[in-house]
């Protein structure tokens, strides 16, 4: 890493996301997949990719002392081709995700407030994203010049395991499989005897990473078409909670990639969720909770490719503008994880 890295940060529902606008080093690739597959390198994965100059861009936003366990953020990169508006690479703390339902809402509102999607000042703009599970849409909602809220419509969702037994120390979890861009393990937490709050978060965590790591090589967690797309990225431990007129509440904690806590209701995640109740033949609208009470809506909206069209409504809003850089006398270097 050479030079300065510039970068405008939302949050999503309380979750970061980090848009890098400057400083990225060029990465190789016709498609968004393929510079996804080029940041891993030769025998790197998703959760430890090979080291690059562009990865060093990564640590350095995702460690302390310039970031923390927790963010999140994009490398916005050319579209597949003239259907999209951008492109766009997932980070966080450990490596690369396929997909990212938060980190699309706020790169819809970027897009539009920073000037690089046209909207008008009351109605609504389509912000087209290629990402690494396909392309997505952010419909930007407007008033009075200014983001009031964004509807992302995901990659179809589908449903590919139910009740896998796995066992836990805090009992045996009946695991639900779906993929929405990437594939999500969902579990009832009182069957774990936990709750998706803030007081159980340490075991909820260390449940969902159990969870993870016990479901690798599960048939259902494979992607039937693209491999990349394989494997399990999240965990969903969820509430039951009653359901309001439009249609089911839930409340989750989602553990991504090494333990990483999702602040948001997760988007993506949502969209398995919407899967998953569909297939239970819950309809409606879906009031997802987070840990710390955001919330996002869900809705099936139509099938494709056999499998179900989501679209997930939530706000994004930006914190702040950066201009990152590394001394080279700073013996921390990228800096550290606690």
């Amino acid at each position: 890493m050479t030079g300065p890295v510039e970068a405008v940060d939302y949050h999503t529902a309380g979750e970061p996301f980090r848009i890098v606008t400057a400083g990225l080093p060029a990465l190789p690739g016709a498609s968004v997949a393929e510079r996804r597959a080029a940041l891993l390198g030769p025998g790197g994965s998703a959760t430890a990719p090979r080291p690059s100059a562009a990865d060093d861009v990564r640590r350095l936003l995702t460690r302390e002392p310039r970031g923390h366990a927790g963010m999140y953020g994009g490398f916005p990169v050319p579209p597949d081709d003239d259907g999209a508006h951008l492109g766009v690479l997932f980070w966080h703390k450990d490596g690369y995700s396929t997909a990212c339902g938060h980190g699309t809402i706020a790169l819809g509102a970027w897009a539009v407030d920073s000037g690089l999607v046209p909207a008008p000042a009351d109605g609504t703009a389509d912000v087209r994203i290629d990402v690494p599970s396909g392309r997505v849409t952010a419909t930007v909602h407007r008033r009075g010049g200014r983001t009031t809220a964004v509807t992302f419509r995901n990659v179809p969702a589908f449903v590919t395991a139910r009740a896998v037994p796995v066992a836990t120390p805090y009992g045996e979890a009946a695991v639900d499989l779906a993929h929405a861009g990437a594939c999500y393990a969902s579990v009832r937490a009182a069957d774990l005897g936990l709750s998706a709050t803030v007081d159980r978060l340490t075991e909820l965590t260390d449940a969902g990473r159990r969870i993870r790591a016990a479901l690798e090589g599960h048939p259902g967690t494979r992607h039937p078409v693209d491999d990349r797309l394989s494997g399990v990225y999240g965990v969903v431990l969820y509430d039951d909670l009653p359901d309001s007129a439009q249609g089911p509440v839930q409340r989750n904690v989602t553990v991504f990639a090494d333990g990483q806590i999702d602040r948001s209701p997760c988007g993506s995640g949502t969209s398995a969720r919407l899967a998953l109740l569909a297939g239970e033949g819950r309809t409606g609208e879906l009031r997802h909770l987070s840990v710390i009470g955001t919330a996002f809506t869900g809705r099936v909206v139509g099938e494709q490719g056999g499998g179900l069209v989501t679209e997930v409504t939530g706000t994004a809003h930006r914190t702040g503008e950066h201009r990152f850089v590394l001394d080279p006398a700073d013996a921390l270097g990228t800096g550290f994880l606690l």
